[in-house]
């Protein structure tokens, strides 16, 4: 039996009946579709899209980059078992989405994306918006999303949308293999009709498998543990992700060792829980950072190991330091020479915790002594940080967090990407919940943090989201407010205004370069931006999108902004101009390294002085064989 359709309309019914189930829950992969409509989905996806209204919904944005970081909140705060679809015109629609796919790829999560393409059948050529390639007749720009994206299909004939879409639903659901997936459109083949088989349309359960250990990488895991005196274990995002941070806990109790965690894992266990020593790296804590140098066995679950992870490959200082990769991608199983124990992090955990309790294995009491009181002298320097004396003085950045982490419960989710808040996030925040801390530093991109909150209170409504965003941030995507206005999405912005990039403008600053080019002020006679700050209002700017704005030029003004906007069931904004690093201390200093090549050779003496340090660093660095 079959059933005549076009293209889009045939996907858009697949993809309505595809569904996710992981532990006896099961959910419908594709949420709802998100469309910027053009010449090249109009006809196609975009009538597809109206003819089903009523099996997927739809998502009107305002920047295509923009509605992919909102299917990737979506997708992170449902666990990865759903996800959003996003559909663009050919052209600078369909290349806008390469920076939201390589975020969703680099973060291993899932989104579909459906850009337009050029006609299959060339009736015309070219067309508008097409790139012509000389040396290739089948190129089109959409062939730039290939290197960032999980699974590609260009689908130039009717009958080869079943096998692409069925591989698109595999790779979406494989925890191991998940990212941006892309399906090219041609937009004659989109409205083109095709005779389709009743059972393409039919349910189907995708099941998200939890693999367990090798048995044999198991006893070596065991062994290599019972024989650590210093362990420590980072929590990558992958302990998120398998929803593994009950395992973690029990695994943490039972052996004591402590639990340090990349941007992506914090929050794995509660900042209170007995075990958690705060973030790893050059973001994280004095506490981590020393249990991290004198470690004899690093067991990283669900990470990567990315350089501000390893400080570069200065930071696991121990002479004879070896590494327990718990993972359930083979890839990042066996980086540093480690030891690979491949497998879900959840399977996994519990499967190492049921083998070390039958041997009754636990550190060294004195191991826990030492890392509880440092742990206790860190958030004793915390609490100075977030502490406003003045009520009435204008805040410093930490104080700002601060007032927000007084403020708030487990309920809350707080969402930050780039710029200098990430650093002081990782080192400062309490994460109170296993979900409330959404960084997302796999890419650090810039103009992810509003749409993101769309798509995580899109994912769970009946809680408060935070965008936490700096004027350079904000100014790189403000766009989907409009978005959140026009659904009722009641997100909420906090918008720290800086008066520039003051995360790179502090890197300049220790890499020799002055800060050059880095502050929103107006530019000097000598050619330098070091004037007074750019007249803009941001506030204004958020209001005049529809947003309403709360203004806080205080700490006290800022403590009851937030909970006024806290309260709030309409999307509102908390504004507040910060004090500068430079001029009031801030958080503390970096704990660790970070490698961020000096010039080599150069006359001005800031650039030589950061150069000599920079040398004395990179001889700490080891590769780790």
């Amino acid at each position: 039996m079959t059933t005549r359709l076009t293209v889009a309309q045939a996907l858009v019914r697949f993809l309505s009946a595809q569904y996710t189930e992981r532990d006896g829950v099961r959910r419908r992969l594709i949420g709802a579709t998100w469309g910027i409509f053009g010449h090249g989905n109009v006809a196609g996806i975009g009538q597809a899209l109206v003819e089903y209204a009523d099996e997927m919904p739809y998502l009107q944005g305002r920047n295509e980059q923009a509605m992919v970081h909102a299917a990737v909140g979506y997708a992170r705060q449902s666990g990865r078992l759903s996800t959003h679809a996003v559909t663009t015109s050919i052209g600078p629609g369909a290349t806008n989405l390469v920076t939201g796919a390589a975020l969703a790829t680099v973060n291993h999560l899932p989104v579909l994306l459906l850009p337009g393409d050029i006609f299959a059948t060339r009736p015309a050529d070219p067309v508008l918006q097409q790139l012509e390639v000389p040396y290739a007749g089948d190129v089109s720009v959409n062939d730039s999303l290939r290197p960032v994206s999980r699974y590609f299909d260009r689908v130039t004939r009717p009958e080869a949308l079943i096998p692409a879409a069925l591989q698109a639903v595999r790779v979406l659901t494989d925890p191991a293999e998940t990212g941006a997936v892309t399906l090219a459109l041609p937009q004659d083949v989109q409205a083109e009709a095709y005779d389709w088989p009743e059972d393409f349309f039919a349910e189907r359960t995708w099941a998200v498998r939890r693999p367990g250990a090798d048995p044999a990488e198991l006893a070596e895991a065991v062994r290599t543990i019972r024989a650590a005196e210093r362990p420590l274990l980072i929590a990558g995002g992958g302990v998120r992700h398998s929803r593994a941070e009950g395992a973690l806990a029990e695994f943490a109790e039972a052996t004591g060792i402590p639990v340090a965690s990349t941007q992506a894992g914090k929050g794995s266990l509660r900042y209170d829980h007995p075990q958690d020593v705060g973030g790893i790296g050059h973001t994280g804590t004095a506490t981590a950072g020393e249990l991290a140098r004198a470690a004899d066995l690093v067991i990283g679950v669900g990470t990567r190991y990315t350089d501000f992870t390893t400080a570069s490959g200065t930071l696991f200082a121990d002479p004879d330091v070896r590494f327990l990769n718990l993972n359930i991608a083979a890839y990042d199983g066996h980086k540093l020479a480690g030891s690979p124990l491949i497998a879900d992090a959840r399977s996994g955990l519990a499967e190492l915790t049921e083998a070390l309790q039958l041997h009754g294995h636990r550190v060294a009491e004195a191991y826990v002594t030492r890392y509880t009181e440092q742990k206790a002298r860190w958030e004793r320097r915390v609490d100075t940080a977030y502490e406003a004396a003045d009520p009435q003085a204008r805040p410093t950045q930490p104080q700002v967090l601060g007032a927000l982490d007084a403020l708030v419960d487990e309920t809350d989710v707080i969402i930050n990407a780039a710029g200098s808040m990430p650093g002081d996030l990782h080192k400062l925040w309490r994460a109170r919940s296993s979900d409330q801390y959404h960084l997302e530093y796999g890419y650090s991109c810039m103009g992810y943090e509003i749409p993101a909150a769309i798509g995580v209170k899109l994912a769970a409504p009946d809680r408060p989201v935070w965008a936490l965003v700096g004027d350079g941030t904000y100014l790189m995507m403000p766009t989907e407010i409009v978005t959140a206005v026009q659904e009722g999405i009641a997100i909420k912005v906090l918008l720290v205004q800086n008066h520039g990039y003051a995360s790179i403008g502090g890197l300049s600053e220790a890499t020799g370069a002055e800060r050059f080019g880095t502050a929103y002020r107006y530019r000097e006679a000598d050619g330098t931006f070091c004037g007074a700050p750019l007249p803009v209002d941001l506030a204004a700017n958020a209001g005049s999108l529809g947003m309403r704005v709360l203004r806080a030029r205080t700490v006290g003004d800022l403590r009851r902004a937030l909970s006024e906007a806290r309260a709030a069931d309409t999307p509102t904004c908390v504004y507040v101009e910060t004090e500068t690093p430079d001029t009031v201390s801030g958080a503390p200093e970096a704990q660790a390294w970070w490698d961020v090549p000096v010039a080599e050779t150069a006359t001005r003496p800031s650039a030589v002085k950061a150069r000599e340090l920079y040398e004395r660093h990179v001889s700490t660095r080891r590769r780790h064989l």
